[in-house]
């Protein structure tokens, strides 16, 4: 793990992509239920991949503490919780969510349950994978603690190579649409989070210029397309052969390169670093959590059929709804929840200097 303490601390081009990230993900929602037909923007789910690489990058970067447990689950549980909730007592859809849906989408746990993936909540199968890398992340850490730098990083691209059996196993390959989806297990992800730990590996000794970054985006625009091609692999929600999968993964992997790389080891933008592209990366969570709901109720609030096509009108609502309640709820819970923990660390902190000093003083 990265332990130099000259890092900046905070990074704020990463929080733009945060919101490319989650707007794009948008996209590929509202065009398969408005039934577009874009294969092209079915890969924009590859903003996934982004997701987890960026994650894996800030966590990495720097030494994990005695508080991370309580960190991360000020990040993500009060406004994960809030979402779920409200999708389970007001989405009509989610009226017919049985008791394990319910228990699982509340705990995070819905990929390890058959037909765990509920209405409103089915895109949060990313976020239950997420947050396994959260859990597992200071075992990792331990695991690799007293390597060398380039011990390190064969490590990462070792388990990132292994995780490409995962989908050959017999058991995640026999899956045939009934039971439990081994395919979209933790396992299958690695090499999205290796692309973040290993750019964190190079943070301060490689320095990516900004005229990269075009090259990247357009390298990654190329991905998207070459990967949404049928040959590629099976599109819609048709489930892909290991093979097919496999590549699937891999794309993404690079993907996520191009696109958090160039900044993660380069300088500022001054696009991402804009305040439009601020506000939308400090709201782009709540983005992420409430989208799919707010997209469900776009079709009878304008009357249009799913799969009947609009997509720009469905976009466009989709969009301006989901930052309006983003909003809300950054600022009446994530926000204050993480105060909340901020003030509990402190007490913390507090109190052990107490204790360290009474302890320190003599008889």
């Amino acid at each position: 793990m990265i332990t130099i303490s000259t890092l900046p601390q905070h990074l704020p081009a990463l929080d733009g992509i945060r919101a490319v990230a989650a707007l794009g993900i948008v996209v590929t929602h509202v065009s398969f239920q408005t039934g577009t037909g874009w294969a092209f923007a079915e890969r924009f789910d590859y903003f996934v991949a982004v997701f987890f690489a960026l994650s894996a990058f800030v966590l990495w970067r720097r030494p994990l503490n005695e508080h991370y447990y309580r960190n991360r689950v000020a990040r993500i549980a009060p406004a994960y919780l809030v979402c779920v909730i409200a999708v389970i007592l007001l989405f009509p859809d989610a009226r017919s969510m049985d008791i394990w849906q319910i228990l699982t989408n509340l705990t995070s746990t819905q990929i390890y349950i058959a037909d765990g993936l509920a209405p409103g909540l089915t895109h949060l199968w990313s976020l239950c994978v997420e947050i396994t890398f959260y859990l597992a992340l200071p075992l990792i850490a331990f695991a690799l603690q007293g390597l060398g730098r380039v011990q390190r990083i064969a490590a990462i691209l070792g388990a990132a190579v292994l995780s490409y059996g995962w989908p050959w196993l017999p058991f995640v390959a026999a899956f045939d649409g009934e039971g439990i989806n081994f395919q979209i297990w933790p396992a299958s992800y690695i090499s999205w989070f290796a692309v973040g730990m290993l750019a964190a590996e190079f943070e301060g000794k490689v320095k990516i210029p900004t005229w990269v970054r075009p090259i990247a985006w357009a390298l990654a625009t190329a991905i998207m397309w070459v990967a949404s091609r049928e040959w590629f692999g099976p599109q819609g929600l048709v489930h892909p052969e290991p093979d097919e999968f496999n590549r699937r993964i891999l794309a993404g992997a690079a993907f996520a390169a191009c696109i958090v790389v160039p900044y993660a080891l380069g300088g500022p933008s001054k696009i991402l670093e804009s305040p439009t592209w601020q506000f939308l990366g400090k709201i782009s969570y709540s983005i992420f959590l409430w989208h799919v709901a707010v997209l469900g109720l776009m079709f009878p609030l304008t009357g249009i059929s799913l799969f009947s096509g609009h997509f720009t009108i469905i976009f466009i609502l989709t969009v301006a709804f989901t930052i309006a309640v983003s909003y809300a709820c950054y600022e009446l819970v994530e926000e204050p929840a993480r105060r909340y923990f901020r003030g509990k660390k402190r007490q913390a902190t507090a109190a052990a200097v107490r204790e360290t000093t009474r302890s320190e003083s003599p008889a």
